[in-house]
């Protein structure tokens, strides 16, 4: 899509400032995800220069995604020693500003780790980048809703985490050169010392970027508009009296989980399954990142202001876009990309689904995560590539997830809405904490039969999104 359509179509969707504040704010949404996929080339690299087993290799997702819950807590313990909501006290922009220096801070640590070989000092780099991430997170995601018309929250939300995805389909090929020393080299030799340089560039970008959302027009305190015409009467004193929080809580580090545990354990499945080295698994992590980023740039078409045909039209032309991005990437990597093609099809489920949900948060949940189970099952029985493609397949069910859980979990909460975002961050742990049971599981009996685990995370997921429109309803609030 060419990038003056989408400057057009912002512009008429949200005034000319939140436009360019939104340009501006999702550069952030690119670094969680570069850094999110990378997680997953660092864990076979990690399980086989260190002797780690499965369980011990997903460490690498648990000191990551542990850090958001530990940040989130820090936030709550520090508002309620300053008597104020931190990012008040802050301001939107000064918060994001201190969350990626702290992740800065963090990469510098891979360089004395990869020249002296620790595991743990990589595990601590990740930890402190986790740290920056969980408060820009905190900030990014209300202000992403904030930054325009209240019905196209989630869409704007869903806009920005297909940035994100952008970094997650990219991340993994980079990473992977960086060790390896070529992307399409089936050469297994490892140069663990490598793993610095790709993170010490992140690092000087956290810094550049920094200084860019000092100098930028994102409000300090942005009036948020993530409730409903009922949201003053239904007012509470915190944001866990609201019960679509505290269940979207427990959704969210349900979703977080079996989207990260889904492609942290997908290479050790496919050296079971197909034999394939370390080096040769990065194209298909790739694309199961890629997967979100295409589920995104289609969701996140109804946050334009397209006429109903040209955004039918788009509805069929953005995804294969997405898709062509991720071939044209490959390709510049070396990578073969003829068995990647009979993925297109699949893309045609994605395309129907969310046509059918008509951009209602609480229905994509529902009808996705009854896809994603699905796609689960084939991946647990089929076995071989079919089985491959099905798990990698989840990511495009996964892809508007998280925009219609935080958007229906903050949904109403008011002047409680910052709060309600920091508890929803904290439950991000679920992608450390899933993938490592999953780790163990499979260790128990095969990593095949661990994906059950995602199948009652999917359930969970559909049952939220039946109940909590009766909870919204209740309070007044109508999402249809």
């Amino acid at each position: 899509m060419p990038g003056a359509i989408i400057d057009q179509h912002l512009e008429n969707t949200i005034n000319p400032v939140e436009y360019k504040a939104l340009s501006t704010l999702i550069t952030v949404f690119f670094f969680w995800g570069f850094v999110a996929a990378s997680n997953d080339i660092l864990i076979p690299v990690f399980k086989k220069e260190f002797d780690l087993t499965q369980a011990q290799s997903q460490l690498v997702s648990l000191a990551f995604y542990i850090a958001y819950t530990v940040g989130a807590i820090l936030y709550q313990i520090i508002s309620y020693l300053i008597k104020t909501d931190l990012v008040n006290r802050l301001g939107y922009k000064n918060s994001l500003v201190m969350g990626l220096v702290i992740s800065a801070i963090g990469t510098l640590l891979f360089y004395p780790a990869a020249n002296s070989g620790s595991f743990e000092l990589m595990l601590s780099g990740l930890f402190v980048v986790g740290l920056g991430f969980s408060l820009q997170q905190t900030v990014a995601n209300p202000l992403a809703i904030a930054l325009g018309p209240s019905k196209s929250g989630s869409q704007r939300l869903t806009l920005a985490g297909g940035i994100n995805n952008f970094g997650t389909t990219i991340g993994p090929l980079i990473v992977s050169f960086a060790i390896f020393g070529t992307a399409s080299s089936s050469d297994s030799t490892m140069n663990i010392e490598s793993v610095k340089i790709p993170y010490l560039i992140l690092g000087v970008a956290f810094l550049l970027v920094a200084v860019l959302l000092k100098i930028s027009r994102i409000p300090d305190r942005p009036q948020a508009d993530v409730g409903s015409i009922h949201q003053d009467q239904n007012e509470r004193g915190s944001a866990l009296k609201y019960p679509q929080l505290l269940m979207g809580m427990i959704a969210i580090f349900l979703y977080v989980g079996v989207e990260v545990a889904t492609a942290s354990n997908l290479p050790d499945y496919m050296e079971k399954e197909l034999g394939f080295e370390p080096s040769q698994i990065a194209p298909y992590i790739s694309l199961y990142w890629a997967s979100l980023m295409i589920g995104r740039w289609t969701g996140a078409i109804q946050a334009f202001s397209f006429q109903d045909q040209m955004a039918r039209i788009l509805k069929f032309v953005v995804p294969y876009l997405a898709f062509g991005v991720f071939i044209l990437v490959n390709i510049i990597a070396g990578h073969d990309i003829g068995s990647f093609l009979i993925y297109a099809p699949v893309i045609i489920v994605l395309i129907i689904s969310d046509i059918l949900t008509k951009g209602n948060p609480a229905r994509m949940l529902f009808l996705f995560s009854i896809l994603a189970i699905l796609a689960l099952f084939i991946g647990m029985f089929a076995g071989g590539k079919l089985g491959v493609f099905a798990l990698i397949s989840v990511g495009l069910f996964c892809s508007t997830l998280w925009p219609c859980i935080f958007a229906l979990a903050i949904k109403g909460l008011g002047k409680n809405t910052s709060q309600g975002s920091s508890f929803l961050i904290m439950m991000i742990m679920g992608g450390g904490i899933l993938s490592w049971l999953q780790g163990l599981l499979a260790d128990a009996i095969t990593v095949n039969y661990s994906y059950i685990i995602g199948v009652l995370c999917f359930t969970y997921l559909a049952f939220y999104a039946i109940h909590v429109r009766k909870i919204l309803r209740k309070q007044g609030i109508e999402i249809e």
